[in-house]
């Protein structure tokens, strides 16, 4: 899985000419404004896991310890973001996504993502880079959608099986002002366990470290690049961590993404600073560089809310969204049911929107315990001043973007204390490596408390089924959805389920017939999960830095 970089240079050279000459001429006129001492300003725009939300919705805050919710995003807003910045430091604004684009809305799967390609052709980014989701629609689509963007797609760590050939240059030089920089990017190499095993088939991953070194060297000192960054999808614990390590030396600045968590104030490692930039378009993170004989002399970082009434739809843009949603309008409108409660998807531990789900898996399957992945994505639905809210075919989508079979299975209850252990060890691992994706698994039937500080396999206190103490010995009967690629005794990512049965109906099914049969719905957080060591809610996992989500 070597790889040429000459090859590659070249290659991007050819398949987007303009990009690629403009830097380089950009370089031979500015590079006069670039005299000794004389400081440029560099602005730095990012994106990330906008999870196929194209138009303003509601976002979740919290003020004071109370939850508010209010209008954000949109992308022909951050459109008007882009341009207003742009023409504030014309010549010296790059623009970057940081993955998770094309899942997590019913347009982006019914499309299966090819409804971006003509709004990102439209917008100001300067290149993007694939998230762990990128591979939902398999390789081939991946690599169309992407090519649709007419921009530069980076990626460092991301091979075509087949032929061992990377799948995109691992790096992008620009040269702004005079000032030479450098990006080099890194999808998650946990993407195949991540994800449905059969969504990345036809792609390998590799690990940041294999390479990055390297590339380090080659941009410093090869390519004499001055500010270098790391635009990276592995999530915020693993990007913190990366930020004290030694081999990074040379990186100032990572650009992180996958956690959708809300730095505002850069978290400052040994060896480079973090930032990452929320989710759903409701964020663009800035940061503005002062630089001067290619060293930064001053910084200063600003989170930006994506608010619809001060940042309107740039009109070129809102009519490309616009005529891309118009296929779908009507299927996405149907209105399923209603909510009197908000419901949501932001804390660690449990939240509403996936105890409706749970709760709806076990009353049509009859299974003593319901599962679901802890899922990040998902805007709120929030009832308005009627009391209540409509829950339509789009949100399904928003909430469940991959409408698997149901499948169900039995276990032993110590299978069940184990595979809880394990998950919890993979969000609340004291090494950031050691950290795998999500939050805590959600379930309904069911009721946990753990200590989230406690050692590997040692976090469990308690577990209740069906309102009594969890048998080691008693089997159990348990219903999750299907994940297209796994083994068949694999149920949410539980080995060695016996009788394992894959249901005729979908998730997406379930979801249709409880509504109906509900009418109206009221889910809560209402303690089924519960973490004895930390104040509730929990709504970040990042260990040992001063950031507080908000």
């Amino acid at each position: 899985m070597k790889f040429n970089h000459i090859k590659y240079i070249v290659l991007a050279a050819l398949v987007l000419p303009v990009v690629f000459f403009s830097a380089c001429q950009s370089g031979k006129q500015e590079q006069a404004q670039a005299v000794s001492g004389e400081s440029q300003t560099i602005t730095i725009l990012q994106t990330a896991d906008i999870h196929g939300q194209l138009l303003p919705h509601q976002e979740f805050f919290i003020e004071n310890g109370t939850f508010k919710f209010k209008e954000r995003g949109g992308m022909a807003n951050i459109q008007t973001i882009f341009k207003q910045i742009k023409a504030e430091n014309p010549g010296g604004t790059v623009i970057v996504d940081g993955g998770d684009l094309i899942q997590g809305s019913a347009v982006a799967a019914l499309s299966e993502g090819k409804v971006f390609g003509p709004i990102i052709k439209a917008m100001e980014y300067d290149f993007l880079i694939p998230g762990n989701w990128e591979v939902i629609y398999g390789d081939q689509k991946m690599r169309q959608v992407l090519t649709s963007y007419g921009k530069p797609v980076v990626c460092a760590n991301v091979y075509d099986e087949a032929s061992g050939n990377m799948l995109y240059p691992p790096y992008l030089v620009k040269e702004v002002k005079g000032v030479k920089l450098g990006f080099i990017s890194y999808n998650d190499p946990e993407v195949p366990i991540r994800q449905n095993p059969a969504f990345s088939k036809g792609l390998s991953f590799t690990s940041v470290e294999d390479n990055l070194q390297e590339l380090i060297k080659e941009l410093k000192e090869q390519q004499q690049v001055d500010v270098l960054f790391l635009v990276t999808h592995i999530g915020i614990s693993k990007q913190v961590h990366l930020a004290d390590q030694e081999y990074i030396k040379g990186v100032d600045f990572i650009l992180g993404n996958d956690t959708h968590e809300r730095i505002r104030q850069p978290i400052k490692g040994k060896y480079a600073q973090v930032v990452e930039p929320g989710a759903f378009a409701s964020f663009v993170g800035r940061l503005d560089l002062e630089v001067a004989d290619g060293k930064i002399i001053n910084q200063r970082y600003e989170l930006i809310d994506v608010d619809p009434a001060r940042y309107p739809a740039d009109p070129t843009v809102q009519k490309i969204v616009e005529e891309q949603l118009a296929p779908y309008q009507d299927q996405i409108a149907k209105v399923l049911g209603y909510t009197e409660k908000p419901l949501y998807r932001y804390l660690v531990v449990e939240n509403p929107m996936d105890n409706m789900i749970t709760d709806a898996l076990r009353w049509k399957t009859g299974a003593d315990v319901a599962i679901s992945n802890g899922f990040r994505f998902s805007t709120p639905i929030v009832p308005d001043a009627t009391g209540r809210a409509p829950i339509t075919y789009g949100d399904i989508w928003n909430m469940l973007p991959v409408n698997e079979q149901v499948k169900t299975g039995k276990a032993t209850g110590q299978q069940i204390q184990d595979w809880m252990e394990q998950e919890l060890h993979n969000v609340f691992a004291e090494k950031p490596l050691e950290r795998f994706g999500g939050w805590v698994i959600r379930f309904s039937g069911m009721e946990m408390t753990f200590h989230a500080k406690a050692p590997k396999g040692q976090r469990v206190q308690s577990i209740e089924i069906g309102g009594k103490p969890l048998e080691p010995t008693r089997v159990y009967t348990m219903a999750a959805c299907l994940r297209s690629g796994e083994p068949d005794d694999m149920l949410c990512r539980m080995p060695g389920a016996e009788d394992p049965q894959v249901k005729d109906y979908t998730v997406h099914d379930v979801m249709t017939e409880y509504l109906a049969k509900q009418g109206t719905v009221a889910p809560v957080v209402d303690g089924r999960a519960k973490a004895l060591d930390l104040p509730s809610p929990v709504l970040s996992q990042v260990p040992n830095v001063a950031y507080v989500f908000r």
